[in-house]
C-alpha cells in the first residue's frame, strides 16, 4: 500500500519541525531522555506549553478545548514527530485520560480539565497496577468507601511512572466490593497534594524511575468521579486502547543511528555496510519499520472513520515493541563490545544510547499490557476465538 499526506498535514509537520529546531535545548532533551520521553520535567513543560500554544498538543479536539478540529492522521503525524525529535512524548492526560473524560465525563469535569490538557497545563499519571493486579486488572483491590460526599480511599498502586512529576492521579478503585470484579470499578481524578498520598520511587532495570504509590484514608470529592460509578473498568479498556497506539519512531532514530555506524565502521578494510549479513539484517529491519508504520497509521485511519481501534492498537503494539527488540539486538551485534558501554563512556557508540535502548526494550514488551495480553486481546476479539 502506497499513501501520501495532505499538502495542509506536510506543512504543519514541517512547522513543526522548525519549532522543534528553534526550541529545544540540550538541557531539556537530557531531561526527556532521564524520564524515558514522559511529560511533567521542568525544562519539558516550558517547552510542551509553547508547543501546546499552537493547537499541536491536541490537534483533532475541539477548538474550546484547545485543538484545532483536525484528524486523528494528523493527530498521529504529530506524536511520531515528537517521538523522533525526542522531545516529550508520553502524555497520559493528552493520550490516554483526555479522549475518555471528553467521551464520558459530564459537561463540568470537561470545562475543568480538557483545556488545561490540551495547553500543556497539566499532566495525569495512570494509577491501575497493584501488586497483586497488572495484566489482571480485575483482581484490583484499592477501595474508594462511599461517605456520603465523599470517598475514602486506601490501598496501594505500583508501576504509576508520571506520579511523581504529574499534577493528578487517574485512578482505578473498587466502589463495590460486593458487585462483579468487572461491575465495580470506578475513576477517579486525584490532586496528588490530597492529603494521605504517599509516592515512593522504584528503579526500573533501565536505571529509570516508576512509582508506588499509597493512599491512607485519603478524601476524595465525588466531584472527582469520572462518568458513572461503577462503570470504571469499561472506561480503563477504551483508554488502554489509546495508550496501546504507541508512536515507532524513536526506534526509527535508533534504526538511522544504526545504519550511520554500519556506513561508518571499517573492518577488515571495508565498511560494515558492505557485509552481506549485515545488509540482509538491516534490509529486514527496514521492511518492518514500514509495516509498523503501515500499522501505526492505520489506528489514525480507524479514529477518523468513527471507531476505536482496540484489538489494532493490540496488533500494533505487538509488533512495533516486538520490533524495538529486534532492532536493539541487531544494534548490539553490529556494534559488538562497543554497544554495551552506557553514556559516559568517550568508547560508547552515540552516547550509549545502544545500551539504553537494549535495556528499554525489554520494558516496552511489558507495560501498557504485556505482549501476551495483546495476543489474548487479538485472538478473541480480533478473531473472535472462545477463552479458553
Amino acid at each position: 500500500m502506497d499513501f501520501a499526506f495532505t499538502d495542509e498535514e506536510n506543512r504543519i509537520i514541517s512547522e513543526i519541525r522548525e519549532f522543534i529546531e528553534k526550541e529545544s535545548t540540550p538541557e531539556m532533551l537530557e531531561e526527556t531522555h532521564k524520564l524515558e520521553r514522559i511529560y511533567g520535567g521542568k525544562l519539558g513543560r516550558e517547552f510542551i506549553k509553547k508547543f501546546a500554544s499552537n493547537g499541536w498538543l491536541c490537534p483533532s479536539w475541539p477548538e474550546e478545548y484547545g485543538g484545532i478540529n483536525s484528524s486523528a492522521m494528523l493527530t498521529y503525524m504529530i506524536k511520531n514527530e515528537m517521538a523522533y525529535s525526542g522531545i516529550p512524548a508520553l502524555f497520559v492526560g493528552a493520550h490516554m485520560a483526555g479522549p475518555t473524560i471528553m467521551e464520558f465525563a459530564d459537561e463540568k469535569m470537561k470545562e475543568k480539565f480538557l483545556l488545561p490538557i490540551a495547553k500543556g497545563d497539566l499532566e495525569f499519571s495512570l494509577g491501575y497496577s497493584e501488586p497483586g493486579a497488572g495484566s489482571d486488572l480485575l483482581s484490583l483491590e484499592m477501595r474508594a468507601e462511599d461517605k456520603g460526599g465523599h470517598y475514602l480511599v486506601n490501598g496501594q498502586k505500583t508501576f504509576n511512572t508520571h506520579a511523581h512529576v504529574a499534577d493528578y492521579h487517574w485512578l482505578a478503585v473498587r466502589t463495590d466490593p460486593d458487585a462483579a470484579k468487572h461491575k465495580g470499578i470506578s475513576i477517579l481524578i486525584v490532586d496528588f497534594k490530597t492529603p494521605g498520598i504517599t509516592i515512593r520511587p522504584m528503579i526500573t532495570i533501565v536505571g529509570s524511575r516508576t512509582n508506588e504509590v499509597y493512599y491512607d484514608n485519603v478524601k476524595v470529592s465525588k466531584d472527582c468521579l469520572v462518568g458513572e460509578e461503577n462503570k470504571g473498568f469499561n472506561y480503563i479498556m477504551e483508554a488502554l486502547d489509546y495508550e496501546r497506539m504507541f508512536p515507532f519512531a524513536h526506534y526509527r532514530k535508533v534504526f538511522e543511528n544504526i545504519v550511520e555506524y554500519a556506513k561508518e565502521k571499517i573492518v577488515h578494510g571495508e565498511p560494515l555496510s558492505k557485509k552481506p549479513l549485515v545488509r540482509q539484517k538491516l534490509a529486514q529491519l527496514e521492511i518492518e519499520l514500514e509495516a509498523s508504520e503501515l500499522l501505526y497509521y492505520n489506528l489514525a485511519h480507524v479514529l477518523d472513520n468513527g471507531k476505536v481501534p482496540n484489538y489494532q492498537a493490540s496488533m500494533e503494539k505487538t509488533f512495533v515493541c516486538e520490533l524495538d527488540q529486534k532492532i536493539s539486538a541487531v544494534g548490539m551485534e553490529i556494534m559488538g563490545q562497543y554497544g554495551q558501554l552506557s553514556k559516559g563512556s568517550k568508547w560508547a557508540p552515540f552516547d550509549g544510547e545502544m545500551e539504553y535502548y537494549y535495556k528499554w526494550s525489554i520494558v516496552e514488551t511489558i507495560y501498557g499490557g504485556t505482549t501476551e495480553v495483546q495476543k489474548n486481546i487479538m485472538a478473541q476479539r480480533g478473531l473472535g476465538l472462545p477463552r479458553v
